[in-house]
């Protein structure tokens, strides 16, 4: 065989030894998602040198009513994988339609995955009972055990708001100003793995690619 011959054919070899050791090395990071909501730095001893590492913030534990009928939990929600969670007030004119309307899209998506929530938290709990909110979720076509709209004690909701997802607080503590346009990912250890704009379809495009990511990792034990 000519040696340019040899060549040509070394090189057709070598691509996919290549192409397979970059993915290796670079495929899991450049997927991996980041985790947002740090609450603080600790130090610890591995191999006599010290290390730093950043402890990120796990949303509390909650149990709230829902548009279902009864009270859910955190636990149901996460347990069997992730939820959307989003903040909302059903007299909202603007920016909450527009929001659940792209909930809705991931709703659908995902509709026969069973790992996948979506929770929707009123931060006007004196005006969107469960009855009001049973009737807001049928406008957006929630399918009961998977988009859960919750309610509920407004203490409650506006602590887990301004100190669980860190919705900066309203000025004076008004009650509906607490409003964000921002949707959360939440993992399956309650660690806050992306943060949309719930409004724009191209960042709820995101959100649904990530949660597709979330899976996988799930699905080959590593997150």
């Amino acid at each position: 065989m000519r040696p340019k011959q040899t060549l040509v054919l070394g090189l057709i070899l070598l691509v996919p030894v290549l192409a397979f050791l970059f993915l290796k090395s670079f495929g899991t990071n450049r997927y991996a998602l980041p985790t947002y909501l740090p609450d603080r730095v600790d130090s610890t001893q591995v191999g006599g040198r010290w290390q730093r590492d950043t402890v990120y913030h796990q949303i509390g534990e909650f149990r709230l009513p829902s548009q279902v009928g009864r009270e859910v939990s955190q636990a149901e929600l996460a347990d069997k994988g992730l939820y959307v969670a989003s903040f909302f007030f059903a007299s909202c004119p603007g920016a909450c339609p527009r929001l659940n309307s792209q909930l809705a899209r991931v709703q659908e998506k995902y509709r026969r995955e069973p790992r996948v929530r979506l929770a929707s938290f009123t931060i006007d709990p004196d005006h969107d009972s469960v009855a009001v909110l049973a009737r807001y979720a049928e406008r957006y076509g929630a399918i009961a055990g998977k988009w859960f709209f919750f309610t509920g004690d407004k203490t409650a909701l506006s602590r887990l708001a301004t100190e669980e997802f860190r919705v900066p607080p309203a000025p004076g503590g008004a009650t509906t100003s607490l409003h964000t346009q921002q949707v959360f990912l939440v993992d399956r250890n309650r660690r806050v793995r992306g943060i949309y704009d719930g409004t724009k379809e191209k960042e709820i495009n995101r959100l649904i690619t990530e949660i597709g990511v979330l899976l996988y990792a799930y699905d080959h034990d590593h997150e």
